[in-house]
């Protein structure tokens, strides 16, 4: 679902807290959203295990093993069928932070003016590279690896993506670095507003598998506006991508 503009603009005092608030068994949707996490990966083994080509928004992305598949995980496809028509990235300077298969990168990257994807595993660099490769994009993605924004430290963007880590707490492989995070959501804030132009934003996205807060206390803390952009909702899980800019 798209939120139009003009329910985005009444959301953006309520839509971060709302999603931020407890909610009415928030407990048993987040055990169902770790059922469903486990069962998807006992039974999809090979598409966690062995290099795989999913299709997103028309375009083949191969996923290595040990990159999160965002196909199977929903987000990463989520994110790439609403950057495939979000007008803030036609002919933009465009950040991926965290971009796994680099999925949002070549989808953001048929619009922008040139994109750049930074991850911290060495192999979703690897991997976004590929895809960059095979989707004929090479000279308009620039794949870079390090933590957060450390790798394009004094450049800014006309536009930030950002799909993180939802849970909280020490990543025990390079391969949880996807889903797990010890203070991203603090860093994260702390550092956006350096590599923003003067009419820069960021999509985050963010869902009820994990604290939504926990990223958007820190921004809003900062003087950063929120709103909500798009959501899906599942069984187990609603995702929700949140527009977010200086105030």
């Amino acid at each position: 679902m798209t939120v139009p503009p003009l329910v985005g603009a009444a959301m953006d005092a309520m839509g971060a807290r709302s999603l931020a608030a407890p909610r009415r068994f928030a407990r048993m949707r987040s055990s169902l959203a770790m059922v469903a996490h486990w069962w998807h990966r006992l039974f999809n083994r090979r598409r966690l295990t062995a290099a795989v080509i999913e299709r997103i928004e028309g375009q083949p992305v191969v996923v290595l093993p040990g990159v999160l598949n965002p196909a199977m995980t929903r987000t990463g496809a989520f994110f790439a069928s609403v950057l495939a028509r979000e007008p803030l990235v036609r002919g933009a300077e465009v950040l991926d932070l965290g971009t796994g298969s680099g999925v949002c990168a070549v989808i953001a990257a048929r619009l922008a003016a040139r994109v750049t994807a930074v991850d911290l595993s060495p192999a979703a660099v690897r991997c976004a590279r590929i895809n960059a490769l095979l989707n004929a994009l090479e000279d308009r993605i620039e794949v870079l690896h390090g933590d957060l924004f450390a790798p394009v430290r004094g450049r800014r963007f006309d536009l930030v993506l950002f799909n993180p880590p939802f849970l909280r707490g020490e990543p025990r492989d390079d391969a949880d670095l996807a889903w797990r995070s010890v203070d991203v959501p603090e860093r994260f804030a702390a550092a956006l507003r350096d590599h923003l132009k003067p009419q820069g934003s960021a999509l985050l996205l963010l869902s009820t598998y994990g604290d939504a807060g926990a990223f958007l206390r820190p921004l809003e803390s900062r003087g950063f506006q929120t709103a909500v952009r798009s959501t899906r909702s599942f069984f187990n899980e609603r995702l929700m991508l949140f527009h977010v800019r200086p105030r």
